[in-house]
């Protein structure tokens, strides 16, 4: 429901000149998307019937709005910022995890609503974030020659060797001593196909899909494969292997038909926070590098968002391709430029087809 028109207010004034000195005299909330921002906002600007204001962030929040996420200067959102970055710190310090529990008592918040901050910040949980940065500490260690499989547990923040042991699979896709040989003695079943963006490739480990690559020449493809896992075991797959192959151009075709697979992701902590923040993106929609650093509560970090873009090995289920440049323009992809800006007039074609079939349901 509209309320009074804010135009006439003369607050509104610093919310259309976007005036940094009001920052610290009021805050504005929009009715119709439920967030709140400082006047200097640099947000599109509201229609004046939907905004409300208050004199604090304190008072927008109490009354269920909360900080919009486009605003990075606000003072509450850089609070948030500040305290989440804080426990991630005392997350990578620690020898054990910390209980979810230890981790809100700094903040003075109750565990639960900690829990929601931490992960609107960095698009994970508190757990999973732990679990993140323990995987890329344990990658870190197996890499270390001279080290040896139990100290590198330990040094990871594992307690045991069977509390890792029960997650390896889950942490690294396969056994320690595998992966540090390279991924020896893992099974990893591939297929090649074509589509009308040119050759695919879809691999999968035991815990899901774990490449989809695609590319002018099929043997580069599977050299790709190999160079990301030089010791595994690549397996050619069988007919039906080929249908899950057939269902990821399937979805490449026709991006209506959605994609839902079990997918083997593994990265950074960074990494895995931009590559979630990126599978947040609806189809038909694009970002900029600077939206997602924001997103993930890193402002500053835009090259090592457009770094971990580049380092997604798969295609369309991890939708990088749905990322641009502040000013638009496509810039770079793994896949090539061509192929990003196919697959985004396909994903904007399908989402307007999809639009134009609901309007006629509803008329009709």
């Amino acid at each position: 429901m509209a309320g009074p028109d804010a135009s006439k207010d003369p607050r509104w004034a610093a919310i259309v000149a976007r005036d940094p000195a009001a920052d610290d005299q009021f805050v504005y909330a929009v009715r119709t998307t439920g967030v709140y921002c400082r006047p200097s906002s640099p947000t599109r600007l509201p229609k004046p019937e939907n905004v409300e204001f208050f004199d604090t962030a304190q008072a927008a929040e109490a009354a269920g709005y909360r900080a919009s996420r486009r605003d990075p200067g606000n003072a509450l959102t850089v609070q948030h910022a500040a305290m989440v970055e804080a426990a991630c710190r005392r997350i990578e310090a620690a020898d054990n995890a910390p209980s979810l529990s230890e981790l809100a008592e700094p903040s003075g918040m109750s565990p639960h609503h900690f829990h929601r901050v931490f992960k609107e910040v960095t698009g994970l949980t508190p757990k999973a974030y732990s679990s993140a940065h323990r995987a890329r500490r344990m990658r870190e260690h197996l890499g270390m020659r001279d080290a040896s499989i139990t100290n590198a547990i330990y040094d990871a923040g594992f307690n045991s060797n069977s509390r890792f042991y029960e997650a390896s699979n889950r942490v690294l896709g396969m056994r320690p001593k595998d992966y540090r040989a390279g991924g020896a003695n893992a099974v990893i079943r591939f297929a090649v196909g074509e589509c009308t963006l040119g050759s695919i490739l879809v691999a999968q480990s035991e815990r899901g899909v774990c490449a989809i690559l695609l590319g002018d020449d099929p043997q580069k493809l599977v050299q790709d494969l190999q160079d990301q896992f030089p010791r595994a075991e690549l397996i050619g797959g069988d007919e039906a292997f080929e249908q899950l192959v057939a269902q990821v151009v399937g979805f490449i075709e026709a991006p209506q038909l959605g994609l839902s697979l079990p997918l083997d992701v593994q990265g950074t902590a960074f990494q895995e926070r931009v590559w979630q923040a990126l599978r947040d993106i609806p189809a038909g929609a694009t970002v900029s590098y600077a939206d997602i650093a924001e997103r993930i509560g890193q402002p500053k970090a835009v090259r090592a968002v457009a770094q971990a873009c580049g380092a997604n090995h798969l295609a369309v289920a991890i939708p990088c391709h749905r990322v641009v440049r502040s000013d638009g323009d496509l810039s770079g992809y793994r896949w090539g430029v061509a192929r990003k800006r196919e697959l985004l007039e396909r994903e904007k074609r399908a989402w307007i087809f999809e639009d134009n079939e609901h309007s006629g349901k509803a008329s009709a």
